[in-house]
């Protein structure tokens, strides 16, 4: 009997991919390894569990016992990986080698926490899995001040979010601008005014210097800025790729794990996806590549090599009171910017010197046109 495939992490890219492969063969052996519950869930639903009253529990689509039979595969819950011998091919998990014919690895990453000085730096909380939600839910919920440290895309989902559920919200972020990977300054200014006209205190340009306890509450020291007390601090200052697993294994790593586009690692028979994987030098965090690095993968290891080739990508921002979406380079300097408005939102479309549309934004009722749009950008601009 051959070895199986085994794949290390639950999150959506492992899913996906177990999902995918599935539909090519129901037959070759899956062992899935994964640190936590294993339940099958949308993690994209975390920026919105508090406005809906939701539990932690009404995220999950199935658990792992229900996602083991329906894809007929070996799902090994709260159990790490404590090796990888690349030479052997096996992984080593609860005193046991288990070999394997390919492995991959969709190990995720964590919030990204820089080290503030301070005594209470530990009290700091993310929201970056169901398993953080589930540890800190109650204690959100009792909360009448919450600080969120990061003004991109997932802390200002998440401060819209705590805001409609009646929570008071502090948004602190080094940044001059919001969402300054994705937002032209001209979009950034406005939703910094519908965020403060909803009371959400915004302090940009803040570079914290420490974060202590004073009782039950947390005082954020910042240089130049008066102290902010508040109840909660939750950090969403981006994402840390997990590496420790690949490079103890000798497997090349940067910012993420190499790969290249097979998926593959510098190890052979190793192939690494999601969060964890750093394709042409750039980690893709969001939907759409992750699902389509996990479909390539899927045909590659079904016995059709596929090269993985990432068009255009479309970002929806879940920011209900300025709804937008946004897809190919919005943020450079010299872009030429053509500004449609009118009662049911409006596009922006981002051109080169020479006209080439390049990206655009679309907001409110305008997000009915995007796929049009989407099709109209070049498939091979690089989108960097």
């Amino acid at each position: 009997m051959s070895n199986p495939i085994i794949v290390i992490g639950s999150g959506f890219a492992a899913y996906q991919w177990v999902k995918s492969f599935r539909k090519l063969d129901q037959q070759t052996t899956i062992t899935l390894v994964t640190a936590d519950q294993g339940a099958d869930y949308s993690k994209p639903e975390l920026s919105h569990v508090f406005s809906r009253h939701q539990q932690a529990t009404d995220l999950i689509k199935q658990t792992a016992t229900e996602f083991a039979a329906e894809h007929n595969i070996e799902l090994i819950t709260e159990t790490v990986i404590n090796e990888i011998n690349t030479a052997q091919q096996w992984v080593y998990f609860n005193q046991q080698q288990l070999h394997y014919s390919s492995l991959i690895i969709a190990t995720g990453a964590t919030s990204f926490i820089p080290k503030f000085a301070g005594n209470a730096t530990n009290k700091i909380i993310t929201l970056n899995s169901l398993s953080e939600l589930q540890q800190n839910q109650s204690q959100i919920n009792a909360a009448k001040h919450i600080t969120i440290l990061g003004a991109g895309l997932i802390g200002t989902e998440i401060a819209i979010d705590l805001a409609t559920a009646g929570k008071k919200i502090t948004l602190c972020d080094k940044a001059a601008a919001m969402m300054p990977a994705l937002l032209p300054e001209f979009i950034a200014v406005e939703l910094h005014q519908i965020l403060s006209q909803k009371n959400i205190d915004l302090q940009l340009n803040a570079t914290i210097s420490e974060i202590n306890t004073d009782g039950e509450q947390l005082i954020i020291s910042q240089q130049g800025q008066e102290d902010i007390h508040t109840d909660i601090i939750i950090a969403a200052m981006g994402l840390a790729p997990r590496l420790q697993l690949a490079q103890q294994a000798g497997i090349s790593t940067n910012r993420g794990i190499i790969v290249n586009n097979m998926l593959q690692t510098s190890a052979t028979n190793v192939y690494a996806i999601g969060d964890c994987a750093e394709i042409n030098g750039k980690i893709s965090a969001f939907i759409q590549p992750i699902m389509l690095s996990a479909i390539a993968l899927a045909k590659t290891l079904a016995g059709t090599p596929t090269p993985l080739s990432l068009p255009p990508m479309l970002i929806k921002a879940k920011t209900p009171w300025l709804p937008l979406s946004l897809a190919g380079i919005t943020t450079a300097m010299d872009i030429h910017w053509q500004i449609e408005r009118d009662h049911d939102g409006y596009i922006a479309k981002a051109h080169t010197a020479d006209q080439t549309l390049i990206g655009f934004i679309a907001s409110h009722n305008k997000q009915k046109q995007v796929f049009a749009l989407l099709r109209q950008l070049p498939l091979h601009y690089k989108y960097t």
